[in-house]
Order: C-alpha cells, then structure tokens, then sequence
C-alpha cells in the first residue's frame, strides 16, 4: 500500500533545533510516521520530549551549540545517534543594512545556516553510505531563491543551503541516500517576529501570498516526513517550496 512507504517504523531521526517551531513540528510529524527522535539543541527540549514520548516513540536529547561547535563535536554528536534520517534545521537570521553588517553577525549566521550544514551532513553519511540508505532533510528559505532586505548573510546561507544540498545528492544518491530540501515560506516563528511586528511589512508580505496567511510549523510536516521516507526514494537533489503560493505570485 503507498500509504506504508511513508512509515519511518525502526529508524532514527536526528533534528537540530528540534525545541521549538519547524524543528519542533518536523520532529513531532516523524514521530507519528513511526521514528525515534533525538534533538539536537542547545537548550532543554522539554515540550517536544514530551510530545514525542506521548506518541510511543524515544526522545533523547543531544546537546550541542552550532554557534560554537567544530567539526569534530558534531561528528561526535552524530556518532552518539548514528541517525537514518537528518533534518538539518537549525538557523539563525541577523538583520541589518547590508553596509553595517558586522563581520561577526556574518560569520554567526555563515556557521549556523551553512558549515553545520555540512559538516553533520557529511557524519551523517559516514554511516548512512555503508547502509545504503538514509536521507537528509535541510531546511532552506524563499531567500534560496531571492535576496530580501537587510539579510545578507541569511540569503547567502540560504542559497548556499540549496547549491549544498545539490551537489551531496550528485555523489550520495548512487549509494541510496537522499539528500533534499525543503524550502519554508513565510512561517511564523521566531524569525520572522520582526517582520510580524511591522504592521505595514506584514501587510505586504501578506498580499503576496496566494493563501493569505502566514505559515505554520505544521505546514511543513507533510513535506518532511515525505522527503525522509521510501515514497521519496528516487527524489533527489530538489528543493520543495512550501509557501502558500508565494512563488507562483
């Protein structure tokens, strides 16, 4: 039956920045398609814990700073899990005109959004090539495919994300993993708060949308949960918007 290709019944999921909003949900949704989730966050991830747990599946938490991290401590954090499926989530976003961006705020976000990117991508797959199989979910942005405004190291990461995403599944899915991404429109979640907050920016971002509203985490779960599961297993190297229409406008 089609609808059973879509189970993660046996596999573990790793998902960074899974305490809260597009992490939270895409852990909860892959969850409910059957896998055991560990989280990896700087924080306590206590409410997903607790809504994964209630569902009958292992939470388990993996504590661990991108901001700071090196290669090795994340090589080290996907040892601990030796994942199947990884939801590279986890970002951040610095706003400021382009002329004033700070060498430092550019490097945080580059670090964050992008060479954490890579770096748990490439342990994950250290364990998925020998398995022939696994997948790996990243999270991109409308900005993979524009530019914004007062964003540019975001949208650099962003387009670097899809490029990235791209060329790992060139050499990967030979072996039988797949690497894709998803790209999230306009969500509310802690990123976009600023924009939220602007009466007039929220407008124009809102007359835009073809759907009318601004996204919500769970938007995003279906798209996940697909791109980890064997319904997707000769997708590789795309990038699935999911914004309410904004693109098509």
């Amino acid at each position: 039956m089609i609808l059973d290709s879509f189970r993660l019944d046996g596999r573990v999921a790793l998902v960074t920045g899974g305490n809260r909003g597009l992490g939270q949900a895409a852990a909860v949704a892959l969850a409910e398609a059957g896998a055991d989730i560990a989280l990896l966050t700087r924080g306590d991830p206590a409410e997903s814990r607790t809504r994964i747990t209630a569902l009958g599946r292992r939470a388990t938490h993996v504590h661990c700073d991108l901001s700071s991290a090196t290669p090795a401590d994340l090589a080290a954090a996907v040892e601990e899990v030796r994942p199947d499926i990884l939801v590279n989530n986890a970002g951040i976003i610095r706003r400021a005109p382009a002329a004033e961006v700070t060498a430092a705020d550019w490097n945080d976000v580059l670090t964050v959004d992008l060479t954490a990117v890579f770096h748990l991508s490439q342990a994950a797959a250290r364990h998925m090539l020998p398995a022939g199989r696994g997948a790996i979910v990243n999270v991109a942005s409308m900005l993979s495919f524009q530019g914004g405004i007062r964003v540019p190291a975001y949208a650099a990461a962003k387009h670097a994300v899809v490029g990235l995403t791209k060329a790992l599944a060139n050499e990967w899915a030979p072996h039988g993993v797949n690497v894709n991404a998803v790209a999230p429109g306009y969500m509310a979640t802690d990123n976009t708060a600023a924009l939220r907050d602007d009466p007039s920016r929220s407008a124009e971002i809102l007359a835009r949308i073809p759907a009318g509203r601004w996204g919500a985490p769970g938007d995003l779960a279906g798209a996940v949960v697909f791109l980890a599961s064997d319904a997707a297993r000769y997708v590789h190297g795309i990038v699935l918007p999911v914004d309410g229409g904004w693109l098509a406008r």
